[in-house]
């Protein structure tokens, strides 16, 4: 099977079960920002050495892939978010603890692997703005919130000592 079809040279693709939109569509736009940030958050844990990190991060991959599924119109229940949601709580409360407190803002930077994750906390945020335009779902938009909030923290954790506060 050839990686092109042709089909989408005319400015329309394939959702599930063969539907053809128009590129432009508001579903396209959403998958997109999904694609996009589960293709930063590969390259974010390609980077970084600790491994229970590297599989958390697979892990957020593996739920976005079904959140698109669900979107694109495959029968599957996101009931997993919401312990999905908890175990984020859980590492933000347990990574925070080990940071300063933060009264000010801070620039993104500091270290790569840092600037990394404040590049998938941005993209993240574009992902829920899109889903709360396009697709109000409660629970994906307080996943990907609270994943957003997540990638703050991990941001912080891989910057400590070198984050510059305004």
């Amino acid at each position: 099977m050839s990686i092109y079809s042709r089909t989408g040279d005319k400015g329309t693709t394939s959702l599930y079960r063969g539907k053809r939109v128009s590129k432009s569509d508001p579903r396209v736009e959403v998958y997109g920002s999904f694609d996009e940030l589960t293709s930063f958050i590969g390259l974010v844990a390609v980077k970084i050495k600790n491994k229970k990190d590297k599989e958390f991060l697979t892990e957020i991959q593996r739920d976005l892939y079904k959140i698109m599924s669900y979107l694109s119109g495959v029968k599957l229940s996101l009931d997993f978010l919401n312990n999905r949601v908890l175990k984020f709580e859980n590492k933000i409360d347990q990574l925070d603890k080990k940071l300063a407190q933060l009264n000010k803002f801070i620039l993104p930077g500091g270290t790569e692997i840092s600037s990394w994750f404040h590049v998938l906390r941005t993209v993240c945020r574009r992902a829920e703005r899109n889903m709360v335009k396009y697709f109000f779902s409660l629970k994906i938009i307080r996943y990907l919130n609270r994943l957003s909030d997540l990638l703050f923290v991990l941001a912080r954790t891989y910057g400590k000592n070198k984050e510059i506060v305004l």
